[in-house]
């Protein structure tokens, strides 16, 4: 696919500007920061796109889910992942940006990026999957454990959301017809 091949190219763009995450201000009465894992509650929003996947009256939603991280290799992004993901697992994504796959639910998967990943280390992603009257929606949510100098930058995060808007759409498009042999 053509877009896939500009994932390095639009990812470069950031990769120049990253210089690693900010660092905390060390101020004497700073609480702790909050556990990003768990979800964007108290940390750096990045994005939340949501897509349709049509009408699957018949499939529910953790069948969808199941249908993504049971054939990674329909994430349009997997490079060098196997074909079945589980929480735990660390694999690279295209372009040789590793990630750990943070945590598998029902109807969602969530994953972290690593150390050496073109947009820093501590972006957690998570793909959510449901379904209202046979309409099946998949709502992808982004955030940092803190900005990095991408995130912080106008050029470099403009850059990262429409990468990741439009990557996100081939995934949905990919998964409105495989979920019919969910």
């Amino acid at each position: 696919m053509p877009g896939i091949v500009a994932v390095p190219v639009a990812l470069a763009l950031c990769a120049g500007l990253l210089a690693g995450p900010a660092a905390p201000s060390g101020a004497a009465g700073e609480s702790a920061r909050p556990d990003c894992r768990a979800g964007p509650a108290g940390c750096y929003g990045l994005y939340t796109y949501g897509y349709s996947l049509g009408l699957h009256p018949f499939t529910e939603p953790d069948a969808v889910r199941r249908q993504l991280t049971d054939h990674f290799w329909l994430f349009p992004v997997s490079g060098g992942c196997a074909g079945r993901i589980s929480a735990g697992a660390r694999c690279e994504l295209l372009g040789g940006n590793p990630v750990e796959v943070e945590a598998v639910g029902d109807d969602f998967f969530q994953i972290n990026t690593l150390p050496g990943h073109q947009l820093g280390r501590g972006m957690h992603i998570r793909f959510a999957f449901s379904r209202t009257f046979g309409f099946h929606s998949m709502t992808v949510r982004a955030w940092q454990d803190r900005p990095s100098d991408c995130t912080g930058g106008v050029l470099c995060s403009a850059v990262n959301r429409a990468f990741a808007r439009a990557t996100w759409w081939v995934l949905a498009r990919t998964l409105w017809w495989s979920a019919y042999a969910a």
